[in-house]
């Protein structure tokens, strides 16, 4: 399963790397790739519930827009 998710905020390494270690902490994530030119993080795994995505990013101090 994969879901692409629009985040606001992001702008330099550490928020990349904030993103995407709150996001590999829960359950069923395989694989986050974050894009910072576009905001664009790809979260690949089993079972991703989007209201836990966004809670995770929430945490992270950044703004989820979209999650396709």
């Amino acid at each position: 399963m994969k879901k692409i998710m629009r985040v606001e905020g992001m702008t330099c390494g550490h928020c990349e790397m904030a993103v995407k270690n709150s996001l590999s902490e829960l359950e069923g994530v395989q694989d986050v790739m974050v894009d910072l030119s576009t905001g664009k993080v790809e979260v690949q795994g089993d079972n991703l519930q989007d209201n836990l995505l966004k809670e995770a990013v929430d945490e992270a101090g950044y703004q989820v827009k979209e999650i396709e």
